[in-house]
């Protein structure tokens, strides 16, 4: 992946340094520089700690020789000054006038093709239920991550395992069948995936009151909630399923298709898709094959007719694979799906799934599993792993109905949007038809970059009030700032100072000698993004990425409120402050393209 550009030159100097003052080798990988802290005078900081060793120099007086010689050798490096072990270099603003000019003519966000196709996994819903709130902060996350591989230079395949099969879709298909009077969505005008899970609070409902009438009669809790009526007619149907039973069978398909409607109608608003799909009423019945081999080669072991694991040498305990009676466990069909993709996707160099925290267990051991049935991309596996999603009430419980429902969420950020739109009074040539599309928009903005500027391994707590400010650290925030750049340079061009979309180059402008400070502070955090997508992309989290975007627009818009642009009298300045406005557009639209967030040219 691209590397600092600043790095890169630097570097080389660095290792030739080493090589003429003490007559050693280090190679260029061990070179590193830092932003420097904002309380120290310079521009990137390198510590020399680790390498005093090979120097034969104390921290000082190797910072010391090292800052001379990258003085003396490197132009760009006007002075520099040590604090401890700390060498701190500041960069001429000739580079950084250069780099900016460069910028505004070229997407920085553009890397080479990698070569690698890498598989992620993310959605994963039950069709028992509607989308909420916490399937929105995984959808948004992998399809996010997706993006910003695919602009790293990797092949993506974006799929989903849809789990259609099982006890909780029998719930919901019983309690339609006893209490649903044949409603459908056209007849009740919900969206598929509501109406079934409107039943599935149904079935909920139902066997609480069962549980409620069998411990009044007498029956203790525990074996009443075992032996409700309700429940074993669900279990009954959960047989009759899987024993191919049509009538069953018909309304599992047509509930379904009711359901997979509505996911599809969720997930074209919120603006992701997928590449394939991976349906559990097909992968369930994978696996088997492969641990019955497993168990024929030693790696697994058989006890009380059952086939097990044994993982107590990686730290972990043992897990059942095949029940005694030869059926499968969540973890047998996970082996089989995974070997299924690396076979349908020749070449494939890393697969990504995306789940709560709460599996991180299961991961763990599913990934020990395929390394040990011999698997050499087994090491390429990985568990993005996220933080749940809380209410300000608690846990949100989809049996209970207590969840934030996604299209609800949806269309509230939008309405928000709407109302702010209303008092903004900036829209009145704007079509019905154009308004709704930018609140939409913007409603998105929001919700996305809420769910996206957190880390993701933290756990989080959904503030609707929060989620709906379209002020200060969100999208909207973000979306404004990309729109007032491009009026700007509309502006610009039709006054004549804007009239091509190619910058100037590095000598066309020698009149500009030195920045002002609010420029320099943007131009280093734009030097800096290519760094932080390459780090999202390594480490798989979108949370930096949104933050150094909304840092680049919050020092933008502080350098457009004290420095003027077009109406600057000197045209040298005022062309590099209308390029360097050009670079800001491009590298946030690009960054909030990696984050799934439209950006309006107007707003």
């Amino acid at each position: 992946m691209t590397k600092d550009p600043l790095l890169m030159r630097l570097g080389p100097v660095v290792v030739r340094a080493f090589k003429e003052l003490y007559d050693k080798d280090i190679p260029l990988h061990q070179v590193g520089f830092q932003s420097t802290r904002p309380e120290f005078e310079g521009d990137v900081t390198m510590n020399v700690f680790p390498f005093t060793k090979v120097s034969g120099k104390g921290p000082e007086p190797l910072a010391n020789e090292l800052g001379g010689f990258l003085l003396r050798e490197e132009p760009v490096v006007v002075r520099f000054n040590v604090i401890k072990g700390f060498l701190n270099l500041v960069i001429a603003d000739s580079y950084w006038m250069g780099f900016a000019r460069e910028a505004g003519g070229r997407d920085i966000l553009s890397f080479p093709a990698t070569g690698r196709k890498v598989m992620v996994e993310y959605a994963s819903p039950n069709t028992n239920k509607p989308l909420h709130l916490g399937h929105l902060r995984n959808i948004f996350l992998g399809w996010s991550v997706s993006r910003i591989l695919e602009a790293t230079g990797d092949q993506v395949v974006k799929v989903q395992v849809i789990n259609d099969r099982g006890i909780h879709i029998c719930k919901s298909m019983l309690a339609w069948r006893k209490f649903g009077n044949g409603e459908t969505p056209r007849t009740s005008g919900l969206k598929g995936d509501k109406l079934v899970g409107k039943y599935y609070v149904e079935f909920d409902r139902a066997y609480k009151a069962e549980i409620e009438a069998l411990v009044a009669a007498g029956k203790p809790k525990e074996e009443a909630e075992k032996t409700a009526p309700i429940l074993l007619e669900a279990q009954e149907m959960l047989r009759q399923w899987e024993a191919s039973d049509p009538a069953v069978r018909t309304l599992w398909e047509t509930m379904n298709g009711w359901v997979y409607e509505g996911f599809n109608a969720t997930y074209a608003r919120a603006g992701v898709d997928f590449d394939r799909n991976y349906y559990e009423s097909q992968t369930y019945v994978l696996g088997k094959a492969d641990v019955l081999e497993g168990l024929k080669k030693g790696v697994f072991y058989e006890k009380d007719g059952a086939v097990w694991v044994d993982n107590s040498a990686e730290g972990l305990d043992e897990k059942v694979l095949l029940r005694r009676d030869g059926t499968s466990v969540y973890m047998t069909q996970d082996i089989g799906t995974a070997i299924k993709r690396f076979e349908e996707y020749p070449g494939l160099s890393k697969l990504i799934y995306t789940v709560g925290n709460e599996q991180d267990y299961h991961f763990k051991v599913l990934f020990i599993i395929l390394k040990k049935l011999g698997f050499t991309w087994a090491d390429e596996l990985f568990h993005l792993s996220y933080g749940m999603v809380d209410l300000p009430s608690g846990k949100m419980k989809s049996r209970e109905g207590t969840v934030v429902d996604a299209d609800d969420l949806i269309d509230e950020v939008v309405t928000e949007a709407r109302r702010m739109g209303g008092e903004l009074s900036k829209l009145d040539d704007f079509t019905e038809v154009d308004k709704a599309a930018l609140y939409e928009m913007i409603g998105l903005a929001a919700l996305k970059y809420f769910l996206l500027k957190v880390d993701p391994k933290k756990r989080m707590l959904f503030d609707p009030a929060a989620s709906i400010d379209l002020q200060g650290h969100t999208g909207p925030f973000i979306q404004y700032t990309y729109a007032r750049i491009k009026s700007l340079l509309r502006k610009a061009e039709g006054m004549g100072t804007w009239a091509r979309p190619v910058p100037p180059q590095r000598d066309e402008h020698p009149g500009i000698s030195a920045l002002l400070p609010e420029e320099r502070t943007v131009i280093k955090l734009l030097h800096h993004f290519p760094v932080v997508l390459s780090e999202a992309a390594t480490k798989l989290d979108p949370s930096a990425l949104a933050n150094h975007t909304y840092e680049l627009v919050k020092a933008y818009n502080s350098f457009y409120q004290s420095v003027p642009v077009i109406k600057e009298e000197d045209p040298a300045k005022r062309a590099f402050r209308l390029v360097l406005s050009a670079a800001v557009a491009t590298a946030t639209k690009r960054a909030m393209w990696c984050l799934g967030i439209e950006v309006p040219e107007r707003m």
